[in-house]
């Protein structure tokens, strides 16, 4: 593996190996389905940071006494937690109130819950996975996010094909 990395990295192999001694950077992104930026912000136990990228993605502090995945706002779906780059898909794609989406790698559901609360409520979001156990771990968080406009698949795109022709 390190010869591999070696060969594909070239002079940025060093940085590579030394990124692994950098603390991890933790993020979460706000379910706006359920609230919005500022009012989370208010009742968040972390301190939050913008991420630049994105208008409902923030930095967060780690090390404190309730883990974010442990914490009730976690299950009760005001949030995801994503690595930022992640975010930045979702983000950037024009998705708009009304639009019909279709999600072909979709699990665990970061991009997708991200695309949905941009719908609003409004439009289709078909969210598509080829992993069985995956699909379900995606339908959690779909339904978790309160998402009540999404069509959950567990198909090959080859099978999808007939039915999505565009």
């Amino acid at each position: 593996f390190a010869d591999r990395m070696k060969t594909l990295l070239k002079e940025d192999y060093d940085a590579y190996v030394d990124s692994f001694t950098e603390p991890s950077i933790s993020a979460l992104r706000i379910n706006t389905l359920k609230t919005d930026c500022a009012g989370f912000e208010k009742l968040s136990p972390w301190k939050l940071s913008q991420i630049p990228w994105t208008e409902n993605g923030f930095y967060y502090e780690t090390g404190e006494e309730i883990t974010a995945s442990k914490h009730p706002f976690y299950y009760a779906g005001a949030y995801y937690l994503q690595e930022p780059s992640a975010m930045a898909p979702a983000q950037i794609l024009p998705v708009e109130p009304g639009d019909k989406v279709l999600d072909l790698c979709a699990a665990p559901g970061g991009k997708s819950t991200e695309l949905a609360a941009k719908l609003k409520g409004k439009g289709v979001l078909v969210c598509n996975d080829i992993s069985a156990s995956r699909a379900k771990a995606l339908l959690k968080n779909i339904e978790l996010f309160g998402i009540t406009n999404s069509i959950i698949l567990n198909e090959t795109p080859e099978r999808m094909k007939s039915h999505f022709e565009e």
